[in-house]
């Protein structure tokens, strides 16, 4: 139940799963339980290192699990807003449509596709809603919201993967590293890999095996910092009717792109990629030829699908190999 433009009702939320809060919570217990050997120490510094990592799991923890869940429910006439902890009761306040003044749209500074509702009341206070999760039509939700309760002046958002563009920018604009940088760190990489070995015949020390292989590694390392740095400088999707376009850098920072199809696709689907599906969910396409491709970070699995959606509509991908 999220917000569309046709349904009756906007519904946005906000919150973790109790199941999705249990995991998170107890991966964060583990690592900080990891440092409980310390304790039995007779070290003061690994002691003071476990109760500082104890503490900070045990907030972590506590963080997690008492964070509320927030639903709001915005009608023609009203917004009824519900918040509830996963140990305390559902509390809910209704917002009137004369209530209302201003409405803003500010984006995450966080995320790019992301965009919140931030309304000004009668009285100065300020109300935050919970992300928009379609954010292919932010536009659209917007410019509903402000027609029906009559706010004027509201800001029209800037939204690089609106459906409304007739290009969807997913990633950032393309450049390559300066080449100074690149030999900067690359001479850092040489001079760390060689420290050992000076230190050793500095202190008169006959260098070890260790010493003595880290010199051609930190060569090798430091060609690989100069000759491929600029592939970590990422992609960007430019989302057209009928194809997709993937702009990347070659390592000596040339650039390339490669160009989607909807009849090349053999499935599209949403995978996370990272820890947490609030921030770190993708689109990935698979082509017929074997080619994988994985989107620049969106977001989450609901802005994720939002994204995915619109390329399958563009596209015209078929619906057997659409696995959204």
């Amino acid at each position: 139940m999220d917000d569309t433009t046709t349904a009756p009702d906007i519904r946005l939320r906000e919150g973790s799963s109790i199941a999705q809060r249990l995991v998170v919570a107890g991966f964060a217990a583990a690592v900080a339980l990891c440092f409980t050997p310390g304790l039995f120490t007779h070290d003061t510094l690994e002691i003071i290192i476990s109760v500082v990592a104890l503490l900070i799991g045990a907030g972590f923890v506590v963080g997690i699990m008492i964070a509320p869940a927030v639903v709001w429910i915005i009608t023609a006439n009203e917004i009824l807003i519900g918040r509830q902890s996963p140990f305390g009761r559902l509390r809910t306040r209704v917002v009137a449509k004369d209530d209302i003044t201003a409405l803003q749209v500010p984006g995450s500074k966080r995320v790019k596709a992301r965009f919140q509702l931030v309304f000004t009341l009668a009285s100065g206070e300020r109300l935050t809603s919970p992300p928009i999760s379609d954010v292919t039509h932010v536009r659209d939700t917007v410019a509903r919201i402000a027609a029906q309760f009559e706010v004027p002046n509201v800001e029209e958002p800037v939204n690089p993967l609106d459906a409304s563009n007739p290009e969807m920018h997913l990633g950032e604009p393309l450049e390559a590293f300066p080449t100074r940088d690149i030999r900067i760190v690359s001479l850092i990489v040489v001079t760390l890999s060689a420290v050992p070995y000076a230190y050793k015949l500095w202190r008169g020390w006959p260098p070890s095996h260790v010493d003595i292989l880290l010199l051609p590694l930190g060569v090798l390392a430091a060609f690989a910092v100069h000759r491929y740095a600029n592939l970590l400088t990422g992609a960007l999707w430019i989302i057209r009717e009928r194809d997709i376009r993937v702009e990347r850098l070659w390592g000596d920072g040339t650039p390339r792109a490669d160009h989607i199809a909807g009849p090349d696709v053999k499935t599209i689907t949403v995978e996370r990629r990272g820890r947490s599906e609030d921030e770190h969910c993708i689109v990935v396409i698979r082509l017929h030829s074997g080619r994988r491709f994985r989107s620049p970070r969106i977001g989450s699995r609901v802005e994720a699908r939002a994204v995915g959606a619109e390329i399958v509509r563009r596209l015209g991908i078929a619906a057997e190999s659409n696995k959204i």
